[in-house]
């Protein structure tokens, strides 16, 4: 049988095939200097594992976080991992990501704001700080005023998608979005460059919890749960009006 680690280290090796369809694209526009306010949340904050806590190398991570307005959409994604994988194994596993995302894809840092796995454990993913608008590289071309939540796993067709993983999107949603914003409703975006299927400048009508395929030409994140999004939003309604 394989030790752990060699497990551990095969689950690194599909992402360098889902890169070009799934993982957000690195920023091809500069990000905002100034730094935005606290979020404002409409539903308390859920219980989040920090990065100290799962041990992210900081040394790796080349630029200082940046930041955008209070967060007006959601996106989601899936990091494209087995979904076997046993959830104390998840921060080597997200070490090994933010060791792709910068060493091999170029990037600053994690792509993703958080990352949900399937036991429903959030984790902190982009440094910043959970409560601030960070200014993600998760959906290329919306990245402003919105937040990349990537479920660990792979979601394809057929796939049951874990109560507890949705349950966990739900509640960082219901968290993150700014005062007013209504989970079941759209929101207009304008694209920061040609990079999606909105040319720069391009106003998109978006769901205000959106799959990254709605603003992308990709399968992310997967059919299953792009399918199980009306359910995320209705969970994030209800926890924003307790």
């Amino acid at each position: 049988m394989w030790s752990r680690r060699l497990v551990l280290a095969a689950m690194v090796l599909p992402l360098a095939l889902l890169v070009l369809r799934d993982a957000p694209l690195r920023l091809a526009t500069p990000k905002p200097a100034v730094v935005g306010p606290e979020s404002g949340h409409g539903a308390p904050q859920p219980a989040i594992v920090s990065r100290a806590a799962w041990h992210a190398a900081e040394g790796m991570v080349r630029d200082r976080a940046e930041y955008t307005g209070a967060v007006s959409a959601v996106f989601i994604h899936h990091t494209g991992h087995p979904n076997d994988y046993d959830c104390s194994d998840v921060p080597a596993m997200l070490r090994a990501l933010l060791a792709d995302h910068v060493r091999n894809q170029g990037w600053d840092d994690i792509g993703y704001n958080f990352v949900v796995d399937r036991c429903g454990t959030i984790y902190e993913g982009r440094a910043g700080g959970v409560g601030r608008p960070v200014h993600g590289a998760h959906t290329q071309g919306f990245n402003a005023d919105s937040v990349g939540i990537a479920a660990l796993g792979t979601f394809g067709p057929g796939v049951t998608v874990p109560r507890a993983l949705l349950s966990g999107i739900a509640k960082v949603a219901a968290w993150k979005l700014r005062a007013g914003a209504d989970p079941r409703r759209t929101v207009r975006l304008v694209s920061t460059n040609n990079e999606s299927k909105y040319k720069k400048g391009d106003t998109a009508e978006l769901h205000v919890i959106s799959g990254h395929r709605d603003s992308h030409e990709t399968r992310c994140p997967g059919d299953a749960l792009y399918q199980r999004l009306p359910a995320v939003r209705e969970e994030a309604a209800r926890l924003r009006d307790q």
